[in-house]
């Protein structure tokens, strides 16, 4: 959320003068920095988290975590967004297969860093993915979050079977070698695709809104996640993943994002602009 949103000289809404006390409260007490996510995105969840909290305003919200530890980390699931698909938007990891990892495998090692990783679909893709190109054993994989509960899920690799049919059109639309069951097998009424993809994956909590960079990187995969921050918000994460790419390293961002407009465009090249994927100049 940008200042500049709540500063212009329009009349702000009481909703919107709540909204941005409660995102201050939850910085100072909980340093937990919403306050520049999409305005738009964050009124839409936050009336939704009224209603599920039986509330009338967000005054009342705000008095109630503030009390409360508990009652905040039932708000938490509505102040980040964990949606996600095994290979979504198969085309670009169809890129990723095609273009982009006959270069890596010029490394004598591999970093992936996917930031953002919610409850894990985009890190197994990239698992498989590298393991069906032969780049498993040289490659660590770094998956972060700020949502402790999404890290827990992702590193359980369990989702739930009425998913996997659209997990495997996308993954043979990605151009699979294999059979997608060859990965998960069938636990706690779901799909469990951990296993051995677990190895070689590191979980962290880590906040684009606040932490620094924490490794090198040979790609970045961070999709779907810019879209909920303000323009300035964005291009310190975009910041972020310049300065971990190594030279001529690789940014995967999601079909609706963009570099076109950041701070940060000159730095890269458009690798395969359609896949929106970047190449650090």
């Amino acid at each position: 959320m940008s200042q500049s949103e709540f500063d212009a000289p329009q009349r702000i809404s009481d909703f919107d003068i709540e909204l941005k006390l409660l995102l201050e409260a939850i910085y100072l007490k909980y340093q937990h920095d919403f306050r520049h996510y999409a305005i738009s995105s964050l009124r839409r969840r936050l009336s939704q988290a009224l209603d599920e909290f039986g509330l009338k305003t967000l005054s009342q919200l705000q008095d109630r975590i503030m009390r409360h530890g508990d009652e905040f980390s039932r708000l938490f699931q509505y102040l980040t967004v964990q949606v996600s698909d095994m290979f979504r938007d198969p085309a670009y990891f169809l890129a990723l297969r095609e273009h982009v990892l006959p270069r890596l495998r010029t490394y004598p090692s591999i970093k992936v860093w996917v930031a953002g990783c919610s409850t894990g679909e985009e890190l197994w893709s990239l698992k498989i993915l590298f393991d069906e190109e032969g780049l498993t054993e040289r490659t660590l994989f770094y998956a972060t979050d700020i949502s402790p509960d999404a890290l827990a899920r992702a590193e359980s690799g369990i989702y739930t079977l009425d998913r996997i049919q659209g997990f495997t059109q996308n993954y043979l639309a990605a151009g699979g070698k294999r059979s997608l069951s060859d990965y998960y097998h069938a636990a706690y009424g779901g799909a469990r695709f951990a296993g051995s993809l677990k190895e070689r994956v590191v979980f962290a909590d880590h906040s684009l809104s606040t932490d620094e960079v924490f490794l090198e990187a040979h790609l970045v995969s961070c999709r779907n996640v810019l879209i909920y921050f303000d323009r300035g918000l964005q291009d310190r994460a975009l910041g972020l993943f310049e300065n971990a790419l190594v030279r001529r390293g690789f940014l995967g961002l999601g079909s609706k994002e963009s570099l076109r407009f950041s701070r940060h465009y000159e730095a890269f090249d458009e690798f395969r602009p359609g896949e929106r994927i970047y190449q650090k100049r």
